[in-house]
């Protein structure tokens, strides 16, 4: 089955961002505003640690729509699947009140297996009853944790899998995949200048334990956590080269 390429006027075409309230999903979800013509936006509930992270999503939502009228009119709607199921079959840091430690075989045990493949098959399905072909996902291959499902060639063959199974023309856009947690920073300065920088800062959330509070310069968690660390580093390289932020 042939794909075709890319649309020349993606504006006239819509888009199902996985938005799950945190950094890189934000950006995402800015990125496909600034091209698509309707953007519409999915989150899961999975009984994940962290779940202050979707109470996120619609502040985020909003902010983006108050700074950009090209946006709110292109914003269009919001879901949230239960997928409570998967919680229950997984025994990880994530899904459980356990200790954030490497695992056997290398791989954090906050690796929820068959997460990402499951999202995005369920996007996909999602995608089917809203006239949608493209689908945007945050995951990255430079900065991350070790997950296999965030790899490159996972996405690509789950394309294929997905066009294939369900006899359609989906693409998967995954604009974070070669760049570091700096450089996704730098993304969103180009999207929407600083206002999308703090609003993305200071309402994103990003730590596994799930810690809001007092922030940080970096954003809300533990400072502790692997999400935390990286987005802590990435955030000071990124300041270092953009000291006006």
């Amino acid at each position: 089955m042939s794909v075709p390429p890319p649309p020349s006027h993606p504006e006239n075409e819509a888009a199902l961002v996985l938005f799950s309230g945190g950094q890189d999903s934000a950006t995402c979800l800015a990125w496909a505003l600034s091209r698509f013509g309707r953007v519409e936006t999915l989150g899961f509930d999975y009984g994940q640690r962290h779940a202050v992270e979707l109470d996120c999503r619609a502040t985020l939502r909003d902010g983006m729509a108050m700074e950009n009228p090209t946006w709110a009119q292109r914003l269009g709607a919001d879901h949230t699947l239960d997928l409570a199921a998967l919680g229950a079959v997984s025994d990880t840091a994530l899904t459980r009140e356990s200790e954030i430690a490497m695992a056997e075989g290398g791989l954090p045990n906050t690796f929820v297996p068959g997460r990402n493949l499951i999202f995005l098959t369920f996007a996909a399905a999602l995608a089917a009853r809203r006239n949608i072909r493209h689908i945007v996902t945050g995951v990255c291959e430079t900065d991350y944790s070790g997950y296999p499902d965030c790899r490159d060639d996972t996405i690509k063959s789950l394309q294929v899998t997905l066009n294939l199974g369900m006899d359609s023309h989906y693409i998967i856009h995954t604009p974070l995949m070669w760049i570091d947690k700096a450089q996704t920073w730098e993304l969103a300065l180009r999207l929407g200048g600083n206002a999308l920088v703090r609003l993305i800062n200071h309402e994103s959330h990003s730590c596994y334990i799930g810690t809001r509070g007092t922030p940080h310069a970096w954003g809300h968690g533990c400072g502790a956590c692997p999400a935390c660390l990286l987005r802590k580093a990435g955030w000071e390289r990124f300041v270092a080269e953009h000291h006006h932020v």
